[in-house]
């Protein structure tokens, strides 16, 4: 009776389907999330046990904020809805930035300061999320994109830029592979479209002598890398001031997915609800700057899947978020995807970014181009944002700061969009 009583969300399913239903998140979104320390890693320059020790960080972190969305404590932390968490690409490029600018020490540095501006900042930006419409976050997801797609490029042709035909043949085979999945397979399948490339693409470089997994014999079955692994953590005011942009714009993403699952599940989202979730996603900042981890995001694709399933217990995400801190303590596993060779992660990043542009052109569809000034907003924060992507070096005389600020395409898209909403959309216009 006690059951029938409670809220869809709040039920505890039987423990054989909680563990399959909890099993199926994680596969929707461990390819997107373990992508980000791969990408991070190969362009800082990591060798391969670096970056396995930021996979292990990357979804021991995520699993701890999934715990935390869908548990909750108290009245302060967790939204408590069948939220997944992962590591969010808005972050990629101002990190590999700083890192090239201060080192390691300032991108954990930098990721622990903008956690707890996060968690200072959840509450006023719930209140004021009027300040974020999809003018702005469609522009910058768009440019979030956009600028990533280089970075796929890279991994997938090397450090000359120039692929061989081994190289390319493999790349587009997995692309192709991915979109074979997505127009033919159905249900949970069909969503697994990156992870059977990638796993398809490795079997594949493996025949064609391009993998070298050298590393993962030697490597520990249970073990957890100490905190502020790579030293110190240090504090450039450019760098702390690009990763709170950073926080804000992966605010304004999560607020709409929280809401969306508000909505999929019957129990609307309020102001205090969504103030506890951003507090739990800057969260992931402090424990990320600690553990050598990512700011974490809730993740679209486990959005889809509740609105898919029409399962709504939270407890379902919190199974998954269990099954991810197992899988970060598995050292062995993060060894054997930080081995990926780079053509495999290249190609299964080309789709992903592409698909995160097209998600903020989705987004910008709903605009409002009538007798506003929206068009240009627009129009300028992709161009301002782009153009430390095409052009790279056009910051270089600028001092340190400088570069960090306006050559991460993602902190001069999010400033440029915001200043001119607000100039066009939240001030008085004058009248003949």
């Amino acid at each position: 009776m006690c059951m029938a009583l409670k809220h869809p969300v709040d039920q505890v399913l039987p423990p054989a389907r909680l563990g399959l239903l909890g099993l199926q998140h994680v596969l929707a979104m461990y390819t997107g999330c373990v992508a980000v320390p791969l990408v991070f890693g190969a362009a800082a320059g990591l060798d391969t046990h670096t970056i396995g020790l930021l996979v292990n960080a990357d979804l021991l972190v995520a699993g701890l904020i999934t715990l935390l969305q869908s548990l909750g404590i108290g009245t302060v932390l967790g939204i408590r809805l069948p939220v997944v968490a992962g590591a969010t690409f808005t972050a990629v490029t101002p990190m590999i930035l700083i890192a090239g600018q201060y080192g390691l020490q300032a991108v954990y540095g930098s990721m622990l300061a903008a956690g707890v501006f996060g968690i200072l900042i959840a509450v006023p930006f719930a209140r004021a999320v009027r300040f974020f419409p999809p003018v702005v976050t469609g522009s910058v997801i768009t440019v979030i994109g956009l600028s990533l797609i280089g970075i796929a490029a890279g991994l997938i042709t090397g450090q000359d830029g120039e692929g061989s035909g081994k190289e390319l043949a493999l790349a587009f085979g997995i692309v192709l592979v991915i979109v074979l999945v997505g127009r033919f397979a159905r249900g949970l399948l069909g969503q697994l479209g990156v992870l059977i490339g990638l796993v398809g693409g490795t079997i594949a470089a493996i025949f064609l002598g391009m993998t070298d997994f050298s590393n993962v014999g030697g490597a520990a079955w249970l073990g957890i890398a100490a905190p502020f692994h790579f030293g110190a953590p240090q504090f450039p005011p450019a760098a702390v001031i690009s990763m709170c942009v950073v926080m804000l714009v992966t605010f304004t993403e999560s607020t709409a997915d929280m809401l969306a699952v508000g909505e999929m599940t019957g129990r609307p989202v309020t102001s205090h609800d969504l103030a506890r979730g951003l507090a739990a996603e800057g969260v992931s900042g402090v424990l990320g700057g600690i553990m050598n981890g990512f700011l974490d995001t809730v993740f679209g694709q486990n959005v889809g899947l509740v609105g898919i399933t029409k399962v709504r217990s939270r407890y379902v995400a919190a199974v998954a978020g269990a099954i991810l801190v197992l899988l970060g303590l598995i050292p062995k596993l993060g060894e054997i995807v930080a081995a990926l060779p780079g053509p495999v992660v290249g190609a299964a990043g080309l789709v992903m970014f592409a698909t995160v542009a097209a998600v903020g052109i989705g987004i910008l569809g709903r605009v409002d181009f009538e007798n506003t000034g929206n068009l240009l907003i627009i129009a300028v924060t992709i161009g301002v944002g782009l153009l430390p992507v095409v052009a790279p070096k056009i910051y270089q005389s600028f001092p340190a700061w400088a570069q960090v600020i306006g050559g991460s395409a993602i902190t001069s898209a999010a400033l440029t969009a915001f200043v001119l909403n607000l100039l066009f959309n939240h001030t008085r216009r004058s009248t003949s």
